[in-house]
């Protein structure tokens, strides 16, 4: 091996060490479920099992991406999941049209994301603040029209369950829908000039405004994108399991955050890794069952999530400061 080739791939292992390190830390991860519980992590079915529920975890995972590579946060994206899915059920329970369902479900979604971005961006409340209490609203708005009472989706059978939560042999389709995604924010993150923006202005946003950015639309544009996500990922759960629920959407946000935080993205703006946040919402989603199937009770979970996203914290934030 030349010393020209030996200098690219240090350089490459150098400028991608953050994604090769949360490798390791996935296979570790996977290594230690397969020696604590062979009969279980030796076995395929526990990784389709992953594949079909991992996707709603990830999805709005990867729209939380942009929101804190922008250096904002977004904590009403439960809540999104809930009335987004509200919508969807109760348009396609009245009309049995998938299209007009579909259309309302993600566009309420998006309609939510718009307001919090205006309210940030245009008034200057704080993200933190304003999704707060988008979050309490939308939440109680979805229980008011709802009465707290579930909606049951017969959606199984049909072409659009198939077509959303089908399977190809024994892969779930969700899976690869969580893929394409993933793909296409990688590009619309790092190829395109949205993308570039989010990372200019999460990075350094006077600079952004004196450059020409349009500041106040590039936060609007992240903040509906990670309705619409939400949106979607209200619509993957649905489909699954057959039922909206007035607690749809619970629970989430810790494992979400965990998901991005996991990845590598930064919570102060201007860096942020797709690839990361889709390995790390396959982590957080496989926890639970790893750590019951090695024979720990459940209250482990939230002990090792955190102990993850302190520990990966620190990591990606001292490789940062040796850049």
């Amino acid at each position: 091996m030349t010393k020209a080739n030996e200098r690219t791939e240090q350089s490459l292992f150098y400028k991608y060490r953050s994604q090769f390190g949360l490798v390791i830390m996935v296979s570790l991860v996977v290594l230690f479920f397969i020696i604590t519980s062979p009969s279980v992590f030796l076995r395929a079915d526990i990784y389709f099992s992953f594949l079909a529920s991992v996707p709603t975890i990830g999805i709005m995972a990867l729209g939380l991406t942009f929101i804190l590579a922008l250096g904002e946060i977004d904590l009403s994206f439960p809540s999104v999941m809930a009335l987004s899915g509200f919508l969807f059920a109760s348009v396609y329970a009245s009309t049995g049209n998938f299209f007009f369902a579909i259309l309302a479900c993600i566009g309420s979604g998006i309609l939510v994301g718009i307001v919090n971005g205006l309210i940030i961006a245009k008034v200057g409340v704080p993200s933190i603040v304003v999704t707060l209490g988008m979050q309490f609203l939308i939440r109680g708005l979805s229980n008011l029209l709802s009465n707290g009472t579930a909606i049951i989706v017969r959606v199984r059978g049909s072409l659009s369950h198939q077509f959303l939560v089908g399977k190809i042999g024994n892969v779930p389709l969700q899976s690869l829908w969580f893929l394409g995604i993933a793909v296409f924010l990688f590009f619309f993150l790092f190829r395109h000039k949205f993308g570039e923006h989010v990372l200019f202005v999460g990075d350094n946003v006077e600079a952004a405004r004196m450059m020409g950015v349009n500041v106040d639309w590039v936060k609007i544009g992240a903040f509906s994108l990670m309705g619409a996500l939400a949106a979607m990922a209200g619509i993957f759960d649905l489909y699954r399991m057959g039922t909206w629920w007035p607690t749809m959407g619970e629970g989430y946000l810790m494992m979400v955050m965990a998901a991005v935080f996991v990845g590598g993205t930064s919570m102060f703006g201007g860096e942020a890794s797709i690839f990361g946040t889709f390995l790390g919402a396959f982590m957080i989603g496989a926890l639970e069952a790893g750590i019951v199937a090695a024979g720990l009770k459940g209250f482990w979970t939230r002990f090792i999530i955190g102990l993850l996203i302190i520990s990966a914290v620190v990591v990606h934030t001292l490789i940062r400061k040796r850049k």
